[in-house]
């Protein structure tokens, strides 16, 4: 999961979007509102008409020699994915609106990326647990498709990396972090003294990846992350938003967190698409995604940081995660 965003930008006004929305989407909003609604990402509304998206690239760059170029591109790529999926029939696919010259996501300066959607209504939920069996099925229906459908061009292939480990691993071996904020020194003390159970959190993941290459999946396309905080349900039906993190992967990657812990959702995916979902690949990727927010956090805390109120759920998130993989560890 990418980062909290409940604040905008101080340096993205909402006469940039206005214009930004003119020149590339032919769209002249009068009435554009801040929406603190998820991770990873900026929304604004537009005329209660439009969603708008809007990623700081520097967030999604995956190391730090990682450029906001390529960060960009695997952005394109994924929302590429989920347009080619909702032009070949898939309506419960919700895709940006194509811009003027046919694209989905544009880069409108060095920093930001903005996606247009047409505003949805209908019912959302929160991360977390299904609303109901009913709700479960849903997805599970909705996956089923996906990974029984055509795989985009150009979607990209996930290679099991962890955003950030190099960061991660630096500050569990030395715990002084750089004092570029009020959590930065924290930060390290935290993971300096549950050092041993991270890292072996760590170690028992690499064995799964290397246990996954040894013996290769299926490949599908995923969309990475279909909690129900990414389902909505309107009056056509449900809906599954946010494909930011779309990839070519083995179908454990959208399967691990939607099973209710009988077993019955992945006999049914099984029974639905011939494929059986593989303990060590769900378990990878259970490990895969609180390892990917552990690292996300220190890399927050790493860089400058003032406190603000996105710090400090992040930081109540790191406590809580820390604690958890501590008491999880293999």
């Amino acid at each position: 999961m990418l980062p909290i965003m409940l604040t905008p930008p101080v340096d993205l006004s909402v006469q940039t979007l206005r214009m930004v929305l003119h020149a590339h989407w032919g769209i002249d909003a009068d009435v554009i509102d801040y929406r603190p609604v998820g991770f990873g990402s900026h929304h604004w509304s537009a005329d209660s008409r439009w969603f708008l998206t809007i990623d700081e690239l520097d967030l999604r760059r995956a190391s730090r020699d990682d450029s906001t170029a390529a960060a960009f591109a695997r952005l394109d790529a994924a929302l590429g994915a989920a347009g080619a999926l909702r032009d070949n029939g898939f309506d419960f696919v919700v895709a940006p609106e194509p811009d003027r010259d046919g694209a989905l996501v544009v880069r409108f300066s060095e920093r930001f990326a903005l996606a247009c959607y047409p505003q949805l209504a209908g019912e959302s939920f929160e991360f977390g647990e299904y609303r109901d069996e009913t709700h479960r099925r849903a997805v599970l229906d909705m996956l089923v498709a996906i990974h029984t459908g055509p795989r985009p061009i150009s979607a990209r292939t996930d290679d099991f990396a962890i955003a950030h480990r190099e960061e991660l691993e630096l500050t569990l071996a030395d715990e002084r972090v750089p004092d570029r904020g009020p959590y930065a020194t924290a930060t390290g003390e935290l993971l300096h003294a549950n050092a041993f159970a991270l890292c072996r959190a760590i170690d028992r993941y690499d064995a799964l990846v290397t246990e996954a290459r040894t013996a290769p999946a299926p490949m599908v396309l995923t969309h990475g992350e279909p909690h129900p905080a990414n389902t909505m349900r309107t009056d056509d039906g449900w809906r599954l938003i946010d494909w930011d993190t779309a990839l070519i992967a083995p179908p454990e990657r959208d399967l691990w967190d939607l099973d209710p812990g009988d077993g019955s959702l992945l006999a049914a995916y099984a029974e639905a698409t011939g494929t059986r979902p593989r303990p060590d690949l769900l378990e990878l990727y259970r490990r895969r995604w609180d390892l990917t927010d552990l690292a996300e956090y220190v890399h927050r805390f790493r860089c400058p940081h003032t406190g603000s109120q996105d710090d400090v759920k992040s930081w109540e998130e790191l406590r809580g995660l820390v604690a958890t993989l501590a008491e999880d560890h293999p």
